[in-house]
């Protein structure tokens, strides 16, 4: 079992954006403190939902600023960025920290971020399987050219070579998939890349796109050992509390404000409706579905999805009470208390 946290750099009704981030980094320093295995960052842009406009640039300093935990994206935007760029910074990360880098890569919304970038709609509608080929493909091999619907190029040179690695795992860093549909999962089991599930999806809803990602990967012929050891990721919800009515409490009193701000400022790039989620009665449902309540039931919880799931990695959200110092003690007590109970 690895048991990581979920970084978001959410700004709570009231705070600042310094304040989130710097909430951010100290969570990663506590997880690693506290024996967990890694700490996941997210990206967004132009929202107080989550305040981190590079996650691999957050990183980057979260990597120089630790020694053993793994850090990964979670996810790094691919429509708005350009697939040679990020796989530079994936292959650099992962060269300089001796292996510890994990890429996460989405499709993410259809934003306003778009327009900003300049990549437009068609790159998020459309263009997300060539924009995963070309990334995959720059961490793969050793010289790569490309004539594509979106990226044309001539043969250049891959530079750093993420499979020169001094000391540490061979190969470049592991790609992962935000996965929240059967397209989505079918493209990510095509290229034999293990999938992070959202937090919102319960146990059988997992267990369901697992099924599935193993059927069109053995389908196209990767070997039965790797689709069977894949290293999916379960992202989720902690808060270690002695009670489990109190848990809920600091939650449900905290999330909703940051949800319902952080939810209500995204901008479709197009003028379309996005339906948002009632920001209560999703934080109930994160309550119910996942580590929240005293370490014995966490634990269980945990060790529950696991045995559903066969996923056995976590990315779990601990901020979700909004303040540092509860924070800092979330990950410590789902380190040092938590932890030990699932072996």
């Amino acid at each position: 079992m690895r048991v990581g946290t979920f970084v978001l750099a959410a700004q709570f009704p009231g705070q600042g954006q310094g304040e989130a981030l710097h909430r951010a980094v100290r969570s990663a320093e506590v997880a690693e403190e506290s024996g967990l295995d890694s700490v996941w960052l997210a990206e967004h842009h132009f929202v107080p939902y989550g305040v981190c406009p590079s996650a691999v640039t957050l990183a980057a300093l979260l990597l120089g600023r630790t020694r053993r935990i793994r850090v990964g994206t979670a996810v790094s935007v691919l429509p708005s960025a350009h697939p040679v760029a990020l796989g530079e910074q994936a292959a650099l990360l992962h060269l300089t920290s001796g292996g510890r880098f994990s890429l996460g890569v989405g499709r993410g919304g259809p934003w306003v971020d778009l327009e900003v970038f300049g990549t437009g709609l068609a790159a998020y509608e459309r263009g997300f399987p060539e924009s995963l080929d070309l990334l995959l493909r720059w961490l793969r091999e050793p010289r790569v050219a490309t004539r594509g619907e979106r990226f044309t190029f001539r043969e250049v040179p891959v530079v750093p070579r993420p499979d020169e690695l001094i000391d540490g795992p061979a190969g470049g860093p592991e790609v992962i998939v935000a996965c929240t549909s059967p397209k989505s999962v079918k493209l990510a089991a095509e290229r034999a890349a293990p999938m992070l599930l959202g937090m919102h999806c319960g146990d059988e809803e997992k267990a369901d796109m697992v099924a599935l990602w193993r059927t069109h990967a053995l389908a196209a012929g990767h070997p039965p050992e790797k689709v069977h050891g894949a290293g999916h990721v379960s992202a989720g919800v902690a808060q270690i509390e002695d009670r489990s009515a109190d848990a809920t409490e600091t939650l449900v009193k905290a999330m909703p404000g940051w949800l319902k701000q952080g939810l209500d400022a995204h901008v479709t790039v197009d003028g379309r409706h996005r339906a948002m989620r009632d920001p209560v009665a999703y934080t109930e449902l994160l309550c119910g579905l996942h580590p929240v309540g005293p370490p014995r039931l966490a634990a269980d919880r945990l060790a529950a999805t696991a045995e559903r799931t066969g996923i056995t990695r976590f990315a779990l959200l601990a901020e979700g009470s909004g303040d540092l110092a509860a924070t800092e003690e979330n990950v410590r007590r789902l380190g040092t208390e938590v932890l030990p109970l699932l072996g």
